[in-house]
């Protein structure tokens, strides 16, 4: 049999198809095939894909970041010039700049001026028989043409100031340098003396005698004998156990003509301070506080009780000095004489080693024994190479300063060094910074300056030119403000420092007052409603901060003159010496 036929085709279709070759044979593999970002991404692991949102994020902020400093920089740039206009014009300087002086008539012949390698101006500060004795006549002869060549021409106004190879012109409301101040008077050879009574003090004095009696009455009431009142709890706290406020307050206390609460004080120094105790005490803090009160005291008294305690708790001292270096230790056991560096650190800070130079030279003047004089002290850190100090790195966006309370002191050193023959334009520094200084004080809600603020370098509408951080709010009564307004109206005379001194204590009398008695360091500037006392009044509000006050408040120039008298770190005054004959 034949096999069935097979079976009729199918009808063909009606389409075509064309395949379009991409340039080489497909074999069934994927790798030439396109793939979307889509299914890349999608094709990571979990892992990497954090990774690069989190890549992407840190560039995106960067960019953000860098476009508002620069947005910043350009609009301060563009708008600096109408800003400035808007603002309170700059207080004009005591002196312009000096300059380099030029061969004009009627001139002083002009000394050569030294030129110092490195460092500060060179003040010949010594002490008698330091230095050579060639160099202290050429100083001596040179001084003596000065001051003769000035009263030779007392008859002629000059027209212009000459002072170490610089020519500074007066400006109209510019009081031209008296004779005293070309050539400062000798200072006495012997230690002067300031009567402890009233000597009829002004509205504004009156108000800071009021303000020591309160905190004195709290002290008295619940810390007496102690180092520190603590106010709310009325109670007191520890450091020395010294009686550190008692020490710190005794020459406000004359200052002030407070003579019953003086000689109470005196009567606790006789009976009940001594110094064999088992107890560490920083060189720096009572050098400048037990020490430099009692020997304050003992000048403006004439009490020579206060001498023979100064002269104990110096040898007691001394056993910090014994060191290899010559660079005293920062803490001395005053009971066993065991000295050692810091607990927290190895090292000494230059700072305090420096300041208590005043304190025990006019110690070894006093007593006539040498030791106390820290010379070496002095010589190792003249012989310290430059290169051992390095200047911080630059920043690389300088967006705010941020300067401390401490810094205030500054307008003052600075005012005092033009006075004594530093450059002219140093006063109007001095001037620049206690306007920013006061600022600091004037911005805050209850008129008293935090510890640390931040300046804005930029200023913009929505913030402010001062800002404070939450931990730097608090306040600790500090005395640097008022000590540079001091300075600055005793030597400018100006009554707006005056002014600016008042409204601080009104503030420290507004949110710092207790009422049983004392001041309380505040730890918010910012809430007048609730500064949030600290229970703490410290010693040198008695010490500085309100003896600062009533000098500041004074209508008296000579009340402890600053050619007269030099303020150590804890502002009590001791005389300026004068060189024996022939130094």
């Amino acid at each position: 049999m034949y096999p069935p036929p097979p079976p009729p085709a199918a009808p063909p279709r009606d389409f075509v198809s064309v395949t379009l070759s991409a340039g080489r044979t497909y074999d069934g593999s994927k790798s030439w095939r396109r793939r979307s970002c889509w299914r890349k991404w999608k094709q990571l692991s979990r892992l990497q894909r954090n990774v690069i949102l989190f890549l992407l994020t840190c560039l995106m902020l960067c960019g953000l970041l860098s476009y508002a400093s620069v947005a910043d920089q350009w609009r301060a740039g563009n708008g600096r010039s109408a800003e400035e206009r808007k603002r309170r014009p700059a207080d004009p300087p005591v002196l312009p700049a000096p300059r380099k002086a030029e061969d004009l008539p009627g001139l002083l012949p002009q000394k050569p001026q030294r030129h110092l390698r490195r460092g500060p101006p060179n003040l010949q500060i010594r002490a008698p028989g330091e230095g050579s004795e060639d160099r202290r006549q050429d100083d001596t002869k040179w001084r003596d043409e000065a001051v003769g060549g000035a009263r030779r021409e007392g008859s002629t106004r000059r027209t212009v100031v000459s002072w170490r190879g610089a020519v500074i012109e007066p400006q109209p409301g510019t009081q031209l340098p008296s004779r005293e101040a070309e050539a400062p008077p000798r200072p006495s050879s012997q230690a002067p003396r300031i009567q402890n009574q009233a000597a009829s003090p002004n509205e504004r004095q009156r108000a800071v005698i009021g303000a020591f009696r309160h905190a004195w009455a709290g002290y008295r009431k619940f810390a007496w004998g102690h180092d520190e009142l603590k106010p709310v709890s009325r109670s007191f706290s520890e450091w020395f156990g010294l009686g550190l406020t008692l020490i710190d307050a005794l020459d406000t206390m004359w200052i002030l003509g407070l003579k019953k609460e003086f000689e109470e004080a005196r009567k606790w120094v006789s009976k009940k301070l001594r110094f064999q105790k088992d107890v560490d005490v920083n060189l720096f803090e009572s050098t400048i506080r037990i020490l430099g009160g009692l020997l304050s005291a003992y000048h403006l008294s004439g009490d020579d009780l206060f001498l023979k305690k100064a002269e104990d708790f110096g040898n007691r001292l001394m056993p910090a000095f014994q060191t290899p270096s010559k660079i005293p230790y920062s803490d001395v056991n005053i009971g066993t004489g065991a000295a050692h560096p810091p607990r927290w650190t190895s090292d000494s800070t230059v700072a305090e080693v420096t300041s208590i130079q005043l304190e025990f030279r006019e110690l070894s003047r006093l007593t006539g024994n040498k030791k106390f004089q820290v010379r070496r002290v002095k010589w190792r850190l003249s012989t310290c190479p430059w290169h051992c100090v390095s200047p911080p790195p630059p920043r690389s966006r300088g967006r705010a300063l941020t300067p401390d309370h401490l810094v205030c002191f500054l307008p003052g050193t600075l005012a005092l060094g033009a006075h004594h023959g530093l450059p002219a334009d140093h006063m109007a520094l001095a001037r620049a910074l206690m306007d920013t200084c006061y600022q600091m004080n004037r911005q805050m809600e209850t008129g008293l300056s935090p510890e640390i603020v931040h300046f804005n370098l930029y200023p913009q509408n929505d913030r402010k030119d001062v800002q404070v951080k939450p931990a730097d709010r608090h306040n600790l009564l500090r005395p640097e403000t008022v000590e540079s307004l001091f300075y600055l109206h005793r030597l400018t005379g100006d009554p707006k420092y005056q002014d600016w001194g008042w409204e601080i204590l009104q503030s420290f009398n507004a949110y710092t007052r207790v009422p049983s008695g004392g001041y309380s360091s505040i730890s918010n500037v910012q809430d007048p409603l609730n500064p949030q006392p600290r229970d703490k009044m410290e010693s040198f509000f008695l010490g500085e901060t309100l003896k600062y006050l009533y000098l500041l408040f004074s209508d008296d120039p000579s009340l402890l003159s600053l050619d007269a008298y030099v303020f150590n770190t804890e502002a009590h005054p001791l005389p300026i010496w004068a060189p024996p004959d022939g130094a």
